[in-house]
């Protein structure tokens, strides 16, 4: 399954789908329609087509190594 752009890394993607096939397999119903019934393969699916919001909280540090402004 390739990473959708939206998403930053492997990583995250995969936390993001595991979280979702969790809230699938607790009764949420699926954002897609699908042949599988499979929770993993729905959630990897949503994820990939960028319905499962999410927001990256890290801070970034600016190149230079300084702290970002306002800290």
């Amino acid at each position: 399954m390739e990473v959708p752009p939206a998403v930053d890394s492997k990583y995250r993607f995969i936390l993001l789908s595991a979280k979702r096939a969790r809230q699938i397999q607790s009764g949420a119903r699926p954002l897609i329609q699908t042949a599988t019934k499979k929770p993993t393969k729905i959630a990897q699916l949503e994820v990939s087509g960028n319905l499962v919001p999410f927001e990256n909280l890290q801070t970034e540090t600016p190149p230079d190594g300084t702290e970002p402004a306002g800290k």
